[in-house]
């Protein structure tokens, strides 16, 4: 009996241990093919108040605040709602990228038929891994150029910067992307020309190239004649301090020119809390552009110093922030509290901001 009772429990492990082995791997490929579809975003609110201008907004439209930030409306305002859905394949995949909200409508404000079908898109693309070194992408996809991008929760400072703002913000076309080696890499686009997303009305076409290396990015767009070079990149000078990197021209064939650089020192003080600069300088020539100087010629240039915190609890960053834009002449944009134009502005902003 004693023998019988030994096999029979060894016989039971046996059984319950196929099935574990069995549930868990039932378990691993269920995880696996659900991790191919997925579904992410941010919502952003904020405050925000000049300290040394006006604050209201008639018909929408703030009376003072930086043509850059992305983040201009007085008082409580919101962001926007960006909604991200994916696939991701061993060899292919889909991007669709949605944005709702002033911040989302500021990033594609230059496509074509915005106006009439409520465009909402942000990116739309689709990709295929040729090989573990060549994948290409068709489609809609933000722009390879800059430190800064459209989503606040990929961006250190709530606000944009001056160099974000004049670059461009999405291509419509064809990339290539090749992981020449460990710390090399290349891409070549063929584009319809700077933020014309649904479809190309004149014919004409963009290109790009971005040779990296180690995390740092050249980049370059040739479009119609103008043409814009860009050096994006960072480095983490210790465990805790980061110095991000972006500085910028562009040639705007006749048409306006403008350059700027711009650093971004950064310091984790906790694994929570983390506080950032970002120094800016940037300059137009013959160019009309965010600044607003009222210089007939439209040269002007200005220095703005961001001080932003980070402070994460949980799926939220609170970010308060203090903005100081210092133009070389007086600013349509800049207006004291009797409208009159003024060199400087003063803001600060609390912004809130739940990724999902």
């Amino acid at each position: 009996m004693k023998t019988i009772t030994n096999t029979n429990f060894v016989k039971n492990v046996v059984l319950l241990a196929i099935m574990l082995v069995g549930t868990v791997s039932f378990a691993q490929e269920e995880d696996e093919e659900e991790k191919k579809f997925s579904f992410s975003g941010t919502v952003d609110v904020y405050y925000r108040a000049n300290l040394n201008a006006d604050n209201s907004a008639p018909g929408g439209t703030p009376n003072a605040a930086p043509g850059s930030s992305f983040a201009n409306l007085p008082g409580f305002a919101l962001g926007m709602a960006n909604v991200i859905a994916g696939y991701e394949g061993e060899k292919v995949g889909f991007v669709a990228d949605l944005v709702f909200g002033p911040r989302g409508t500021d990033a594609i404000f230059n496509s074509p038929i915005y106006s009439a079908t409520g465009n909402v898109v942000n990116q739309l693309y689709a990709y295929w891994n040729v090989s573990d070194a060549v994948t290409l992408t068709v489609g809609n996809f933000n722009t390879f150029l800059g430190y800064e991008v459209i989503s606040p929760s990929a961006n250190f400072n709530y606000s944009t910067s001056y160099l974000f703002s004049y670059g461009p913000f999405s291509h419509t076309g064809l990339k290539a992307d090749f992981a020449l080696s460990d710390d090399f890499s290349l891409m070549l686009a063929v584009m319809n020309r700077t933020d014309v997303t649904e479809l190309n009305l004149d014919g004409k076409y963009a290109y790009g190239l971005q040779l990296g290396y180690s995390g740092q990015y050249l980049n370059l767009l040739i479009d119609n004649g103008a043409y814009e070079i860009d050096f994006t990149g960072g480095f983490d000078l210790s465990d805790s301090f980061f110095l991000g990197i972006n500085a910028a021209y562009f040639d705007g064939d006749g048409a306006g020119d403008f350059a700027g650089v711009a650093l971004y020192p950064q310091l984790a003080t906790s694994e929570n809390f983390t506080i950032g600069l970002r120094g800016e300088y940037f300059t137009e020539t013959d160019f009309f552009g965010a600044i607003g100087g009222s210089d007939a010629d439209g040269d002007a240039s200005v220095f703005a110093v961001t001080l932003t915190g980070s402070a994460t609890i949980g799926d939220l960053i609170i970010k308060p922030e203090l903005r100081l834009d210092s133009a070389s002449e007086e600013s349509g944009n800049f207006l004291d509290s009797d409208l009159n134009p003024q060199k400087s502005l003063s803001s600060f902003l609390l912004a809130a901001i739940y990724q999902f």
